[in-house]
């Protein structure tokens, strides 16, 4: 299965990329991983056509089977430049229709991003979208900071093993949504 692993943060020393970039490394056996990001893309200005980067973006996702989207949270919501990815890309393309999307997100606060999954849920799901977005457990790793090691790996071995029964079940569903 081909995976865009996409980061919605434009931070430098990303926690949601690190994530991304580990569960690339722990699932390579398994998967075959893109990373992308949305750093770098311009802000959404309605009425102009899409950007190259933009247009390269949305060409990543609709090659991709599967995309999984790594969403930090700010201010109880996505980012502003994921946010800002979003627009183009539901505005000009439409690449997530019917799209397979699982989102994880980590976070230096406990609760680890969850309100930014819960508001990327409605917004792929919203006409201009139409992902088919996963609907089993969520991944959300709080207090991201301590998390990892110096090399990018997680280090709880729990953390771990749950990813493991997470992408169990998001292959199981995927088979599901394909048929």
């Amino acid at each position: 299965m081909k995976i865009l692993a996409l980061s919605g943060s434009n931070a430098n020393n990303s926690f949601n990329e690190a994530l991304l970039k580990f569960i690339s490394k722990h699932f390579a056996d398994r998967y075959d991983f893109k990373l992308a990001t949305v750093k770098g893309l311009p802000m959404f200005k309605e009425g102009e056509d899409a950007p190259e980067s933009v247009t390269a973006l949305s060409k990543e996702i609709e090659a991709a089977d599967l995309v999984l989207i790594g969403s930090p949270e700010q201010q109880h919501s996505v980012t502003s430049a994921l946010s800002s990815a979003l627009e183009w890309l539901s505005s000009t393309s439409h690449p997530f229709k019917n799209k397979p999307v699982v989102m994880v997100s980590t976070s230096p606060m406990p609760q680890g991003a969850s309100r930014s999954q819960s508001r990327l849920r409605s917004l792929l799901m919203a006409p201009g979208f139409g992902a088919n977005v996963f609907a089993g457990d969520e991944f959300m790793m709080g207090n991201g900071p301590s998390q990892f090691d110096d090399n990018g790996d997680l280090t709880d071995e729990g953390t771990v093993k749950f990813l493991g029964q997470f992408f169990d079940e998001v292959d199981e569903w995927y088979a599901q949504v394909t048929k």
